[in-house]
Protein backbone atom coordinates (compact mmCIF):
# COMPACT_ATOMS: atom_id res chain seq x y z
CA UNK A 1 0.00 0.00 0.00
CA UNK A 2 1.13 3.44 -0.77
CA UNK A 3 2.39 5.71 2.17
CA UNK A 4 0.05 8.32 3.31
CA UNK A 5 0.80 12.03 1.45
CA UNK A 6 3.20 13.93 3.53
CA UNK A 7 1.28 17.27 4.51
CA UNK A 8 2.36 20.22 2.51
CA UNK A 9 1.77 22.33 5.43
CA UNK A 10 5.18 22.62 6.16
CA UNK A 11 6.49 23.45 3.15
CA UNK A 12 7.67 27.14 2.54
CA UNK A 13 6.40 26.92 -1.25
CA UNK A 14 2.86 25.96 -0.41
CA UNK A 15 -0.02 27.97 -1.27
CA UNK A 16 -2.29 30.01 1.13
CA UNK A 17 -5.06 27.98 2.29
CA UNK A 18 -8.15 28.36 -0.22
CA UNK A 19 -11.29 29.66 1.00
CA UNK A 20 -13.91 27.20 2.38
CA UNK A 21 -17.54 27.06 1.09
CA UNK A 22 -19.97 26.62 3.53
CA UNK A 23 -22.49 23.92 3.61
CA UNK A 24 -25.21 26.02 2.23
CA UNK A 25 -22.96 26.66 -0.86
CA UNK A 26 -22.41 22.99 -1.48
CA UNK A 27 -25.63 21.58 -0.59
CA UNK A 28 -27.40 24.18 -3.28
CA UNK A 29 -24.71 23.48 -5.68
CA UNK A 30 -25.64 19.46 -5.06
CA UNK A 31 -29.14 19.63 -5.47
CA UNK A 32 -28.90 19.04 -9.29
CA UNK A 33 -27.51 15.94 -8.01
CA UNK A 34 -31.03 14.32 -7.57
CA UNK A 35 -32.61 14.14 -10.78
CA UNK A 36 -29.22 13.64 -12.34
CA UNK A 37 -28.46 10.30 -10.13
CA UNK A 38 -32.23 9.31 -10.99
CA UNK A 39 -31.70 9.41 -14.30
CA UNK A 40 -28.03 7.53 -13.95
CA UNK A 41 -29.01 4.75 -12.13
CA UNK A 42 -32.50 3.70 -14.35
CA UNK A 43 -29.86 4.01 -17.59
CA UNK A 44 -27.84 1.23 -16.66
CA UNK A 45 -29.61 -0.94 -13.76
CA UNK A 46 -33.09 -0.08 -14.48
CA UNK A 47 -33.82 0.24 -18.39
CA UNK A 48 -31.72 -2.25 -19.76
CA UNK A 49 -33.89 -4.73 -18.29
CA UNK A 50 -36.71 -2.94 -18.47
CA UNK A 51 -36.44 -3.04 -22.32
CA UNK A 52 -35.97 -6.41 -22.33
CA UNK A 53 -38.16 -7.81 -19.98
CA UNK A 54 -40.93 -5.68 -20.56
CA UNK A 55 -40.79 -3.96 -23.52
CA UNK A 56 -40.04 -6.72 -25.58
CA UNK A 57 -36.56 -5.46 -27.08
CA UNK A 58 -34.61 -8.54 -27.39
CA UNK A 59 -32.08 -9.23 -24.40
CA UNK A 60 -28.49 -9.23 -26.66
CA UNK A 61 -29.56 -6.52 -28.93
CA UNK A 62 -30.00 -4.26 -25.91
CA UNK A 63 -26.61 -5.06 -24.93
CA UNK A 64 -25.30 -3.87 -28.39
CA UNK A 65 -27.53 -0.53 -28.35
CA UNK A 66 -25.73 0.70 -25.17
CA UNK A 67 -22.27 -0.87 -25.91
CA UNK A 68 -22.34 1.19 -28.65
CA UNK A 69 -23.87 4.31 -27.36
CA UNK A 70 -21.21 4.41 -24.66
CA UNK A 71 -18.55 3.95 -27.09
CA UNK A 72 -19.68 6.56 -29.07
CA UNK A 73 -19.37 8.93 -26.24
CA UNK A 74 -15.75 8.33 -25.89
CA UNK A 75 -15.27 10.60 -29.21
CA UNK A 76 -18.66 12.61 -28.27
CA UNK A 77 -18.00 13.61 -24.89
CA UNK A 78 -14.31 15.31 -25.24
CA UNK A 79 -15.57 16.73 -28.45
CA UNK A 80 -18.46 18.18 -25.61
CA UNK A 81 -15.81 19.04 -22.72
CA UNK A 82 -13.30 20.59 -25.53
CA UNK A 83 -16.59 23.31 -26.35
CA UNK A 84 -17.76 23.73 -23.14
CA UNK A 85 -13.88 25.29 -21.89
CA UNK A 86 -14.19 26.83 -24.70
CA UNK A 87 -17.46 28.95 -23.57
CA UNK A 88 -17.57 32.66 -22.75
CA UNK A 89 -20.70 34.09 -21.51
CA UNK A 90 -22.66 36.34 -19.02
CA UNK A 91 -24.58 33.30 -17.11
CA UNK A 92 -20.62 30.91 -16.91
CA UNK A 93 -19.79 28.42 -19.01
CA UNK A 94 -21.41 25.70 -16.65
CA UNK A 95 -24.19 27.30 -15.87
CA UNK A 96 -25.13 28.39 -19.56
CA UNK A 97 -24.62 24.63 -20.55
CA UNK A 98 -26.78 22.88 -17.70
CA UNK A 99 -29.64 25.40 -18.29
CA UNK A 100 -29.05 24.89 -22.52
CA UNK A 101 -29.24 20.74 -21.72
CA UNK A 102 -32.44 20.56 -19.44
CA UNK A 103 -34.85 20.60 -22.55
CA UNK A 104 -33.48 17.81 -24.24
CA UNK A 105 -32.87 15.71 -21.21
CA UNK A 106 -36.66 16.09 -20.21
CA UNK A 107 -37.45 15.45 -23.90
CA UNK A 108 -36.09 12.21 -23.91
CA UNK A 109 -36.75 10.90 -20.49
CA UNK A 110 -40.41 10.89 -21.60
CA UNK A 111 -39.94 9.08 -24.60
CA UNK A 112 -37.77 6.37 -22.92
CA UNK A 113 -39.60 6.15 -19.40
CA UNK A 114 -43.17 6.41 -21.03
CA UNK A 115 -42.79 3.57 -23.98
CA UNK A 116 -45.24 0.87 -24.06
CA UNK A 117 -44.56 -2.60 -24.78
CA UNK A 118 -43.57 -3.22 -28.42
CA UNK A 119 -41.01 -0.80 -28.99
CA UNK A 120 -38.12 -1.84 -31.11
CA UNK A 121 -34.61 -1.49 -30.51
CA UNK A 122 -34.77 1.99 -33.29
CA UNK A 123 -36.84 3.58 -30.74
CA UNK A 124 -34.51 2.74 -27.60
CA UNK A 125 -31.36 4.11 -29.40
CA UNK A 126 -32.97 7.07 -30.94
CA UNK A 127 -33.80 8.39 -27.62
CA UNK A 128 -30.66 6.86 -25.68
CA UNK A 129 -28.62 8.44 -28.24
CA UNK A 130 -30.80 12.23 -27.35
CA UNK A 131 -30.83 11.34 -23.57
CA UNK A 132 -27.03 10.63 -23.53
CA UNK A 133 -25.96 13.81 -25.19
CA UNK A 134 -27.98 16.24 -23.11
CA UNK A 135 -26.95 14.08 -19.69
CA UNK A 136 -22.99 14.35 -21.10
CA UNK A 137 -23.30 17.92 -21.04
CA UNK A 138 -25.25 18.19 -17.76
CA UNK A 139 -22.86 16.08 -15.92
CA UNK A 140 -19.36 17.56 -17.99
CA UNK A 141 -21.02 21.02 -16.60
CA UNK A 142 -21.40 19.94 -12.90
CA UNK A 143 -18.60 17.78 -11.93
CA UNK A 144 -16.02 20.99 -14.23
CA UNK A 145 -17.84 23.32 -11.78
CA UNK A 146 -17.36 21.51 -8.94
CA UNK A 147 -13.61 21.44 -9.24
CA UNK A 148 -13.67 25.36 -9.72
CA UNK A 149 -15.18 25.97 -6.21
CA UNK A 150 -11.97 24.98 -4.74
CA UNK A 151 -8.06 25.14 -5.69
CA UNK A 152 -7.24 23.12 -2.23
CA UNK A 153 -6.21 19.19 -2.26
CA UNK A 154 -8.63 18.09 1.04
CA UNK A 155 -11.11 20.56 0.41
CA UNK A 156 -11.81 18.79 -3.18
CA UNK A 157 -12.38 15.43 -1.52
CA UNK A 158 -15.39 17.33 1.16
CA UNK A 159 -16.66 19.16 -2.65
CA UNK A 160 -17.03 15.72 -3.75
CA UNK A 161 -18.26 14.16 -0.98
CA UNK A 162 -21.16 16.67 -1.01
CA UNK A 163 -21.61 15.78 -4.71
CA UNK A 164 -21.60 12.08 -4.11
CA UNK A 165 -23.85 12.47 -1.18
CA UNK A 166 -26.53 13.81 -3.16
CA UNK A 167 -26.02 11.78 -5.64
CA UNK A 168 -26.74 8.86 -3.46
CA UNK A 169 -30.09 10.61 -2.32
CA UNK A 170 -31.11 10.89 -6.02
CA UNK A 171 -30.82 7.12 -6.54
CA UNK A 172 -32.47 6.52 -3.03
CA UNK A 173 -35.55 8.24 -4.40
CA UNK A 174 -35.29 6.83 -7.64
CA UNK A 175 -35.93 3.50 -5.78
CA UNK A 176 -38.06 4.22 -3.51
CA UNK A 177 -40.42 5.22 -6.37
CA UNK A 178 -41.46 1.41 -7.67
CA UNK A 179 -41.82 0.42 -4.06
CA UNK A 180 -43.90 3.19 -3.17
CA UNK A 181 -46.43 2.71 -6.40
CA UNK A 182 -46.88 -0.92 -6.20
CA UNK A 183 -47.17 -1.41 -2.22
CA UNK A 184 -49.95 1.66 -2.58
CA UNK A 185 -51.49 -0.29 -5.85
CA UNK A 186 -51.00 2.67 -8.26
CA UNK A 187 -49.44 0.59 -10.98
CA UNK A 188 -47.30 -2.49 -11.87
CA UNK A 189 -43.46 -2.14 -12.33
CA UNK A 190 -43.96 -0.61 -15.26
CA UNK A 191 -46.37 2.09 -14.33
CA UNK A 192 -43.47 2.63 -11.74
CA UNK A 193 -40.69 3.22 -14.43
CA UNK A 194 -43.03 6.03 -15.93
CA UNK A 195 -43.31 7.48 -11.74
CA UNK A 196 -39.57 7.30 -12.17
CA UNK A 197 -39.58 9.64 -15.35
CA UNK A 198 -42.13 11.93 -14.31
CA UNK A 199 -40.33 12.52 -11.06
CA UNK A 200 -36.86 13.35 -13.12
CA UNK A 201 -38.56 16.01 -15.44
CA UNK A 202 -40.19 17.69 -12.50
CA UNK A 203 -37.50 17.43 -9.88
CA UNK A 204 -34.67 18.98 -12.95
CA UNK A 205 -35.70 22.63 -13.36
CA UNK A 206 -36.59 23.16 -9.57
CA UNK A 207 -33.48 21.89 -8.87
CA UNK A 208 -31.19 23.56 -11.38
CA UNK A 209 -32.91 26.89 -10.40
CA UNK A 210 -31.69 26.02 -6.75
CA UNK A 211 -28.04 25.58 -7.87
CA UNK A 212 -28.02 28.32 -10.58
CA UNK A 213 -29.78 30.82 -7.80
CA UNK A 214 -27.23 30.25 -4.72
CA UNK A 215 -23.95 28.99 -6.56
CA UNK A 216 -21.22 30.92 -7.24
CA UNK A 217 -18.98 29.94 -10.40
CA UNK A 218 -15.47 31.17 -10.17
CA UNK A 219 -13.80 32.58 -13.76
CA UNK A 220 -12.41 29.68 -15.71
CA UNK A 221 -8.46 29.92 -16.34
CA UNK A 222 -7.01 30.80 -19.41
CA UNK A 223 -8.47 28.89 -22.32
CA UNK A 224 -6.75 26.60 -25.04
CA UNK A 225 -5.76 27.87 -28.58
CA UNK A 226 -8.06 26.99 -31.06
CA UNK A 227 -4.73 25.34 -32.84
CA UNK A 228 -4.48 22.95 -30.00
CA UNK A 229 -8.00 21.17 -30.36
CA UNK A 230 -6.51 18.00 -30.92
CA UNK A 231 -3.66 18.58 -28.29
CA UNK A 232 -6.20 16.02 -25.86
CA UNK A 233 -4.27 13.10 -27.31
CA UNK A 234 -0.96 14.20 -25.51
CA UNK A 235 -2.92 13.77 -22.28
CA UNK A 236 -3.24 9.97 -22.86
CA UNK A 237 0.37 10.00 -22.38
CA UNK A 238 0.68 11.25 -19.12
CA UNK A 239 1.23 8.97 -16.39
CA UNK A 240 -1.24 10.02 -14.33
CA UNK A 241 -3.51 10.05 -16.51
CA UNK A 242 -3.45 6.52 -17.96
CA UNK A 243 -3.07 5.39 -13.95
CA UNK A 244 -6.84 7.51 -13.30
CA UNK A 245 -8.09 6.05 -16.48
CA UNK A 246 -7.13 2.54 -15.94
CA UNK A 247 -8.91 2.66 -12.57
CA UNK A 248 -11.65 4.25 -13.54
CA UNK A 249 -12.14 2.10 -16.38
CA UNK A 250 -11.61 -0.74 -14.09
CA UNK A 251 -13.97 0.69 -11.62
CA UNK A 252 -16.63 1.33 -14.00
CA UNK A 253 -17.01 -2.38 -15.50
CA UNK A 254 -17.08 -3.67 -11.77
CA UNK A 255 -19.99 -1.40 -10.43
CA UNK A 256 -21.72 -1.70 -13.86
CA UNK A 257 -21.64 -5.49 -13.79
CA UNK A 258 -23.15 -5.59 -10.23
CA UNK A 259 -25.96 -3.14 -10.73
CA UNK A 260 -26.68 -4.80 -14.55
CA UNK A 261 -26.93 -8.24 -12.85
CA UNK A 262 -28.34 -7.17 -9.60
CA UNK A 263 -31.86 -8.50 -9.87
CA UNK A 264 -31.46 -11.54 -12.13
CA UNK A 265 -28.59 -12.93 -9.62
CA UNK A 266 -30.73 -11.99 -6.46
CA UNK A 267 -33.82 -13.85 -8.17
CA UNK A 268 -31.98 -16.37 -10.12
CA UNK A 269 -29.32 -17.61 -7.89
CA UNK A 270 -30.72 -16.45 -4.58
CA UNK A 271 -34.40 -17.11 -5.26
CA UNK A 272 -35.76 -13.72 -3.47
CA UNK A 273 -39.13 -12.33 -5.33
CA UNK A 274 -38.55 -8.89 -7.21
CA UNK A 275 -39.87 -6.51 -4.31
CA UNK A 276 -37.49 -8.20 -1.62
CA UNK A 277 -34.81 -7.88 -4.29
CA UNK A 278 -35.92 -4.11 -4.63
CA UNK A 279 -35.81 -3.96 -0.64
CA UNK A 280 -31.81 -5.41 -1.31
CA UNK A 281 -31.00 -2.60 -3.97
CA UNK A 282 -32.15 0.41 -1.59
CA UNK A 283 -29.66 -1.34 1.04
CA UNK A 284 -26.73 -1.17 -1.29
CA UNK A 285 -27.28 2.50 -2.00
CA UNK A 286 -28.30 3.31 2.02
CA UNK A 287 -24.94 1.86 2.42
CA UNK A 288 -23.22 3.64 -0.10
CA UNK A 289 -25.05 7.00 1.36
CA UNK A 290 -23.15 6.42 5.06
CA UNK A 291 -19.79 5.09 3.18
CA UNK A 292 -19.41 8.46 1.08
CA UNK A 293 -18.56 10.72 4.06
CA UNK A 294 -16.16 8.01 5.58
CA UNK A 295 -13.95 7.75 2.00
CA UNK A 296 -13.81 11.13 2.29
CA UNK A 297 -12.50 11.39 5.78
CA UNK A 298 -10.09 8.74 4.46
CA UNK A 299 -8.87 10.53 1.50
CA UNK A 300 -8.09 13.43 4.02
CA UNK A 301 -6.24 11.42 6.02
CA UNK A 302 -4.29 8.56 3.93
CA UNK A 303 -4.43 10.61 0.50
CA UNK A 304 -7.31 10.12 -2.07
CA UNK A 305 -5.19 7.53 -4.28
CA UNK A 306 -4.71 5.50 -1.17
CA UNK A 307 -8.38 5.54 0.09
CA UNK A 308 -9.58 4.73 -3.33
CA UNK A 309 -6.74 1.81 -3.24
CA UNK A 310 -8.00 0.35 0.14
CA UNK A 311 -12.18 0.86 -1.26
CA UNK A 312 -11.34 -1.45 -4.40
CA UNK A 313 -9.65 -3.73 -1.83
CA UNK A 314 -12.62 -3.82 0.03
CA UNK A 315 -15.43 -3.35 -2.25
CA UNK A 316 -14.12 -7.04 -4.08
CA UNK A 317 -13.80 -8.81 -0.83
CA UNK A 318 -17.45 -8.23 0.37
CA UNK A 319 -18.71 -9.07 -2.97
CA UNK A 320 -16.78 -11.94 -2.98
CA UNK A 321 -18.31 -12.86 0.32
CA UNK A 322 -22.08 -11.47 -0.51
CA UNK A 323 -22.07 -13.48 -3.33
CA UNK A 324 -20.75 -16.70 -2.12
CA UNK A 325 -20.38 -16.61 1.02
CA UNK A 326 -24.49 -15.43 2.37
CA UNK A 327 -26.05 -18.32 1.90
CA UNK A 328 -24.07 -20.58 3.98
CA UNK A 329 -23.34 -17.89 6.71
CA UNK A 330 -27.62 -17.86 6.81
CA UNK A 331 -27.49 -21.70 7.45
CA UNK A 332 -24.82 -22.28 9.79
CA UNK A 333 -26.30 -18.95 11.80
CA UNK A 334 -29.79 -19.61 11.32
CA UNK A 335 -30.69 -16.89 10.41
CA UNK A 336 -32.96 -15.44 7.31
CA UNK A 337 -31.92 -15.82 4.10
CA UNK A 338 -33.15 -11.70 3.28
CA UNK A 339 -32.08 -10.67 6.42
CA UNK A 340 -28.11 -12.22 5.89
CA UNK A 341 -28.21 -10.88 2.32
CA UNK A 342 -29.61 -7.49 3.47
CA UNK A 343 -26.11 -7.11 6.00
CA UNK A 344 -24.21 -8.47 3.34
CA UNK A 345 -25.18 -5.98 0.72
CA UNK A 346 -24.77 -2.88 3.39
CA UNK A 347 -21.56 -4.24 3.89
CA UNK A 348 -20.30 -4.31 -0.31
CA UNK A 349 -22.60 -0.77 -0.71
CA UNK A 350 -20.08 0.67 1.84
CA UNK A 351 -17.88 1.31 -1.12
CA UNK A 352 -20.00 2.61 -3.69
CA UNK A 353 -19.49 5.97 -3.47
CA UNK A 354 -15.69 5.39 -3.51
CA UNK A 355 -14.88 5.65 -7.12
CA UNK A 356 -16.81 8.61 -8.29
CA UNK A 357 -16.00 10.59 -5.75
CA UNK A 358 -12.14 10.29 -5.38
CA UNK A 359 -11.58 9.82 -8.68
CA UNK A 360 -13.39 13.55 -9.51
CA UNK A 361 -11.78 14.68 -6.59
CA UNK A 362 -8.23 13.23 -8.11
CA UNK A 363 -9.59 14.52 -11.75
CA UNK A 364 -9.59 18.36 -10.35
CA UNK A 365 -6.05 17.99 -9.20
CA UNK A 366 -5.07 16.25 -12.53
CA UNK A 367 -6.59 19.71 -14.03
CA UNK A 368 -4.04 21.77 -11.83
CA UNK A 369 -1.14 19.77 -13.20
CA UNK A 370 -2.20 20.27 -17.19
CA UNK A 371 -2.89 24.08 -16.59
CA UNK A 372 0.67 24.27 -15.09
CA UNK A 373 2.14 22.51 -17.99
CA UNK A 374 0.00 23.57 -20.52
CA UNK A 375 -1.16 26.79 -19.57
CA UNK A 376 -4.65 26.29 -20.67
CA UNK A 377 -7.65 25.50 -18.38
CA UNK A 378 -8.83 22.07 -20.13
CA UNK A 379 -11.05 21.06 -17.18
CA UNK A 380 -14.08 20.12 -18.87
CA UNK A 381 -11.94 18.03 -21.77
CA UNK A 382 -10.01 16.28 -18.58
CA UNK A 383 -13.40 15.13 -17.09
CA UNK A 384 -15.42 14.46 -20.43
CA UNK A 385 -12.39 11.56 -20.95
CA UNK A 386 -13.05 10.75 -17.18
CA UNK A 387 -17.05 10.63 -18.33
CA UNK A 388 -16.17 8.79 -21.07
CA UNK A 389 -14.00 6.14 -19.61
CA UNK A 390 -16.80 5.49 -17.00
CA UNK A 391 -19.36 5.19 -19.54
CA UNK A 392 -17.28 2.82 -21.74
CA UNK A 393 -16.81 0.76 -18.07
CA UNK A 394 -20.73 0.87 -17.70
CA UNK A 395 -21.30 -0.28 -21.58
CA UNK A 396 -19.05 -3.22 -20.96
CA UNK A 397 -20.62 -4.51 -18.17
CA UNK A 398 -23.98 -4.61 -19.95
CA UNK A 399 -22.29 -7.41 -22.82
CA UNK A 400 -22.87 -9.25 -19.85
CA UNK A 401 -26.27 -9.94 -21.01
CA UNK A 402 -24.64 -10.86 -24.35
CA UNK A 403 -22.71 -13.18 -22.60
CA UNK A 404 -25.57 -14.66 -20.16
CA UNK A 405 -27.49 -15.51 -23.61
CA UNK A 406 -24.80 -17.63 -24.90
CA UNK A 407 -24.23 -19.46 -21.43
CA UNK A 408 -28.13 -20.51 -21.99
CA UNK A 409 -29.57 -18.06 -18.90
CA UNK A 410 -33.13 -17.10 -20.18
CA UNK A 411 -34.67 -13.99 -18.05
CA UNK A 412 -38.17 -15.13 -18.26
CA UNK A 413 -37.52 -18.78 -16.23
CA UNK A 414 -35.33 -16.99 -13.46
CA UNK A 415 -34.58 -20.13 -10.94
CA UNK A 416 -35.58 -22.16 -13.03
CA UNK A 417 -32.38 -21.72 -15.68
CA UNK A 418 -29.79 -24.88 -15.81
CA UNK A 419 -27.30 -25.15 -13.14
CA UNK A 420 -24.67 -24.15 -15.46
CA UNK A 421 -26.37 -21.11 -17.18
CA UNK A 422 -27.18 -19.68 -13.09
CA UNK A 423 -23.26 -20.59 -12.28
CA UNK A 424 -21.85 -18.62 -15.00
CA UNK A 425 -24.37 -16.18 -13.90
CA UNK A 426 -23.08 -15.69 -10.82
CA UNK A 427 -19.32 -15.99 -11.66
CA UNK A 428 -20.32 -12.69 -13.96
CA UNK A 429 -21.91 -10.84 -11.04
CA UNK A 430 -19.36 -11.02 -8.61
CA UNK A 431 -15.86 -12.95 -9.75
CA UNK A 432 -15.87 -10.21 -12.78
CA UNK A 433 -16.47 -7.09 -10.72
CA UNK A 434 -13.81 -8.60 -8.23
CA UNK A 435 -11.20 -9.10 -10.76
CA UNK A 436 -11.82 -5.30 -11.75
CA UNK A 437 -11.55 -4.01 -8.87
CA UNK A 438 -8.52 -5.41 -8.01
CA UNK A 439 -6.78 -4.00 -11.35
CA UNK A 440 -7.88 -0.81 -10.67
CA UNK A 441 -6.36 -0.97 -7.10
CA UNK A 442 -3.35 -1.92 -9.01
CA UNK A 443 -3.24 0.62 -11.61
CA UNK A 444 -3.07 3.71 -8.60
CA UNK A 445 0.03 1.72 -7.05
CA UNK A 446 2.60 4.56 -6.86
CA UNK A 447 0.26 7.27 -8.01
CA UNK A 448 2.20 9.78 -8.94
CA UNK A 449 0.06 13.30 -7.62
CA UNK A 450 0.28 13.22 -4.12
CA UNK A 451 -0.84 15.77 -2.00
CA UNK A 452 2.86 17.44 -1.49
CA UNK A 453 3.12 17.22 -5.16
CA UNK A 454 -0.23 18.85 -5.51
CA UNK A 455 0.93 21.22 -3.48
CA UNK A 456 4.13 22.66 -5.48
CA UNK A 457 1.91 22.70 -8.43
CA UNK A 458 -0.69 24.85 -6.54
CA UNK A 459 2.53 27.19 -5.27
CA UNK A 460 3.76 27.61 -8.84
CA UNK A 461 -0.03 28.43 -10.54
CA UNK A 462 -0.56 31.09 -7.71
CA UNK A 463 3.08 32.88 -8.56
CA UNK A 464 2.80 32.69 -11.87
CA UNK A 465 -1.09 34.43 -11.57
CA UNK A 466 0.58 36.97 -9.51
CA UNK A 467 3.56 37.46 -12.13
CA UNK A 468 0.20 38.52 -14.53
Amino acid sequence: MPQPAASPAASASSPAPAPRRSNGVLAAFSAACLPYAALGLPVYVTLPEFYASHVGVDLALVGVIFLVIRMADIFVDPALGMVIDRTHSRFGRYRLWMGLAAPVLMLAVAMLFMVRPGAGGGYLALWLIIMSLGFSVSILSQISWASALSSDYDQRSRIYGWWQTANIVGVLTVLLIPVLVQSMGWGDYAAAVRWQGWFIIIALPVTLAITFAFTPEPPPGPPADAASRFAYLSLFKLPVMQRLLGADLMLGVARGVVGALFFYFFEAVQGFERSQTSILLLVYFVAGLFGAPVWSALAVRLGKHAALILACVYFAVTLLLASFGAPVLAALLGVSPLIMAAIMVALVGLAFASGDLLLRAMMADVADQVRLEQGADRTGLLFSILTATSKLGYAVSVLTFTGLQFAGFNPALVENNSPAALMWLQVMFAGLPALCLMLGAWALYRYPLTQSRHAEIRAALDAASTAR
